[in-house]
């Protein structure tokens, strides 16, 4: 279970440390805007864009993964597959921010893809156990 909840820390920080690109990008775009942020990023392009999307994605995806670590642990589900899930989970959504920082977007969506589908099979592994 410990490896679980490690991996719940790592993308709930996740979110956070993928802001740090963003935020460079936006010092770099006249200086970091504090009173309008969401204004400031409304107007990068290329590298800051993607580095917007990145980081609103990282909060999308912690939903998926978060139900699903949840779900394993109150169900009692923490085998050593599951574990691995996880840390592929984590693993995939980690190249998926570099992929999308670095434009590589078929090669981000296989990473998005495969990160996704290990929340869903975890959530397929405590089906069993529900009853």
């Amino acid at each position: 279970m410990t490896v679980l909840i490690l991996c719940l820390i790592v993308a709930s920080l996740l979110p956070y440390l993928v802001k740090i690109p963003l935020a460079v990008a936006m010092a770099k775009d006249g200086g970091y805007d504090n009173r309008y942020p969401r204004e400031q990023q409304s107007r990068l392009q290329g590298f800051g864009a993607r580095s917007l999307a990145s980081h609103q994605n990282a909060f999308e995806s912690l939903l998926v993964f978060a139900i699903a670590i949840l779900l394993a642990i109150t169900t009692g589900t923490t085998s050593e597959n599951v574990q691995t899930l996880a840390i592929m989970h984590i693993g995939f959504r980690v190249l998926y921010h570099a992929l999308y920082l670095l434009n590589m977007s078929t090669l981000r969506s296989v990473s998005w893809f495969i990160a996704i589908a290990c929340s869903f099979a975890i959530m397929g592994q405590c089906l069993p156990h529900w009853a």
